[in-house]
């Protein structure tokens, strides 16, 4: 593919905008890395490269606020420019990284160093949570907080030291954090007390199915009630994780962003699968929180349309394939999808689940609001022109030749999707188009108001 810069001029005709609750033609004129006009008819000239984009679909480029890229100290299974690469092949244009690698992001340090990492590789824009522990609450509280997106604090299912079960510890942040926090919510108490109860019934080799059960409803529950209620009780804005249940809904209120201090993320996997399909794809679909019931699913699903919900995430979390094909109590948690997010949601609008302007808010405008991310996540004039484009009269097949991960594996292998991501530009780079990557140009790192 020839060089593309964000130099390049582009003119995006004729396409269906959906942005800001409306789905309406028009025209997108991409300048200097910005979109310069929205309008009818736009003038152009003789470097203006015109895409006539009749019957496709523009959206703001998709921002994921929670991925694992695996970089640094896990860079057999990722790393900032494999996923990167495969981010944008699915219309991701930024995405927030989180803190579990090798070391662990706990450190105005360590975080300046992954910032160095993103630069030289990532495609896509980048930013980072920084995780708390029990002995770093001090420290994390005086760093600039327009460094990071969040504070990610693991109430369960952490790696290293990154479970923060010191009650003293958590009042201290909640009642002190000056940026949001982000929880991963389970209760570790409950999920020992459950895989003691489960090996008691299945010895050392229980069926991939039973992790719903082990990583019960329950445990979600009783870890989210207890972060929320802490939340509530200093006034502090939080943001649940991966939320997986119907339970865990009670604990939630509908309304704009604007007005809430409580958010919550869905991922397209715990909207997409079900404990049924433990019977097929088994480890494949392990991740923490589990999936659960198709009536979880169901509720979830329903959440997000009804504002309950608030974004949606991939927790894109690779691992090797020979990792997650070991016996159950022997395999890991989580599972590549960043490529597909957008084509699973797609897929259900197709299916007449959900609507393109519920996918759009939940997917640019909520994240970029509720992160206070600059210039980025709507159609507007003067912001960054991160954009997707969508062909939906064309279809996308997953099979492991098309996979950009570095994992090279998928639960989605072998799904036919009713859509394809035509184009996606990054900062007016045209990173993807024609199922090519280019890697002329790189991401930029967000920047956080």
């Amino acid at each position: 593919m020839n060089t593309e810069t964000s130099n390049k001029e582009y003119l995006i005709k004729n396409a269906n905008i959906v942005n800001e609750g409306r789905i309406f033609i028009s025209s997108v004129l991409v300048k200097d890395g910005k979109i310069a006009k929205i309008a009818d008819n736009i003038s152009t000239t003789d470097q203006t490269v015109v895409i006539d984009a009749e019957g496709k679909y523009l959206l703001p480029g998709i921002i994921d606020t929670h991925v694992h890229f695996r970089d640094p100290g896990l860079t057999a299974k990722a790393d900032f420019g494999t996923e990167s690469a495969a981010a944008a092949a699915g219309g991701v244009t930024s995405i927030i990284d989180m803190p579990n690698t090798k070391p662990q992001t706990t450190s105005k340090t360590l975080l300046d160093e992954k910032k160095k990492i993103a630069e030289e590789k990532s495609l896509v824009n980048y930013g980072f949570m920084i995780g708390a522990t029990n002995d770093n609450i001090d420290d994390i509280l005086k760093i600039d907080s327009t460094e990071y997106a969040a504070i990610k604090l693991f109430l369960g299912s952490s790696t290293g030291n990154m479970l923060v079960n010191n009650d003293e510890e958590l009042e201290k942040l909640f009642a002190a954090a000056n940026k949001i926090i982000v929880a991963h919510c389970e209760d570790e108490d409950t999920i020992i007390n459950n895989t003691n109860h489960y090996k008691e019934i299945y010895g050392d080799t229980p069926p991939a199915k039973v992790h719903y059960l082990i990583r019960s409803d329950e445990a979600c529950y009783k870890s989210s009630e207890k972060a929320i209620n802490m939340a509530n009780k200093y006034g502090t804005k939080f943001h649940l994780a991966h939320l997986s249940t119907e339970k865990e809904l009670q604990l939630l209120t509908a309304g704009n962003i604007e007005n809430k201090n409580i958010t919550a993320e869905v991922s397209p996997n715990h909207l997409w699968f079900c404990s049924d399909d433990y019977d097929k794809l088994e480890n494949k679909i392990r991740c923490n929180p589990s999936i659960k019931t198709s009536t979880d699913r169901e509720a979830l699903l329903q959440a997000l349309k009804n504002n309950i919900i608030d974004t949606v995430a991939t927790d894109h979390a690779p691992h090797l394939l020979e990792e997650k094909e070991r016996p159950y109590f022997q395999s890991v948690s989580g599972m590549p999808s960043i490529q597909h997010s957008l084509l699973t949601m797609l897929e259900m609008w197709k299916q007449g689940k959900i609507n393109l302007e519920t996918i759009v808010n939940a997917m640019c405008h909520n994240p970029a609001t509720i992160f206070g991310i600059k210039n980025r996540g709507y159609i507007r004039q003067g912001y960054c022109a991160d954009l997707v484009l969508i062909d939906t009269d064309n279809s996308t097949i997953v099979c492991k030749d098309n996979l950009l991960y570095k994992c090279k594996w998928s639960p989605m292998e072998g799904y036919t999707f009713k859509n394809k991501i035509d184009k996606t530009f990054i900062n007016g780079a045209l990173v993807y188009s024609d199922n090519t990557i280019s890697t002329d140009t790189k991401g930029q790192a967000l920047i956080f108001e």
